[in-house]
């Protein structure tokens, strides 16, 4: 499941955080990547635990904890403090697969990866290229979303970001392990979620909805891990 979570930061954030971003010190991306990813990664990074990325990273959190759309989609369990990257005169990241467990920096905590997400800081108009290529089952998506936006999707796709020929692409990612492992459950329970607060507006006496809202517990319990 691709999943488009729109406005996360307003557009007046957003441009504060660009033009903190146009002061940083950047390291090279390769230093978070994996041993095969390395060999296809060509961005600049801010360095896991930099107090910029650190700040950025708990802004997110903060909004997305709080996202219906994202609490109803990720089911999060734990997640990986968000990087921070900037794709320019060039810069792209070829075909790869993300690795499947992450340790944070300085932490024994271990975050599987069933969940990746792309928060875009720079508008679509601002740099060409750069757009994230994702593959799934109904073929590759190109993502190149406004400055606020994330894109959430499976951390078992093989995705990619193009070069950037123009100008400077400013984003985040981060990943999420799930309460739930497998992507076709997810989004399974997350069109019955959907289904539910549907309904609860249309109709909210309706007595189907105690039935319906108790299978999707049920179903929630069956395949939640913890």
């Amino acid at each position: 499941m691709l999943l488009h979570i729109p406005g996360l930061f307003a557009k007046d954030e957003v441009q504060r955080i660009r033009e903190v971003l146009q002061q940083a010190d950047w390291a090279d991306g390769k230093v978070t990547a994996g041993y095969q990813s390395a060999k296809a990664k060509h961005n600049l990074q801010l360095p896991e635990g930099h107090p910029l990325a650190k700040e950025i990273g708990a802004a997110m959190l903060e909004r997305l904890w709080k996202n219906p759309l994202f609490m109803s989609a990720a089911l999060p369990h734990k997640v990986f403090p968000p990087l921070v990257n900037c794709y320019t005169a060039g810069g792209s990241f070829d075909f790869h697969i993300d690795n499947a467990v992450r340790q944070p920096q300085g932490s024994i905590e271990r975050v599987r990866t069933d969940l990746s997400a792309t928060l875009f800081f720079s508008e679509p108009e601002d740099y060409d290229g750069g757009e994230l290529e994702i593959q799934d089952t109904f073929g590759t998506q190109r993502v190149k979303l406004p400055a606020g936006d994330m894109v959430l999707y499976p951390g078992t796709s093989l995705h990619k970001v193009n070069a950037v020929t123009r100008g400077t692409r400013f984003a985040s990612f981060f990943w999420t392990q799930s309460l739930v492992r497998e992507d076709s459950q997810r989004a399974l329970l997350f069109e019955m979620d959907g289904a539910i607060q549907q309904l609860t507006r249309d109709v909210p006496d309706h007595p189907s909805l105690i039935r319906l809202t108790g299978t999707y517990h049920n179903l929630l319990r069956r395949w939640v891990e913890v």
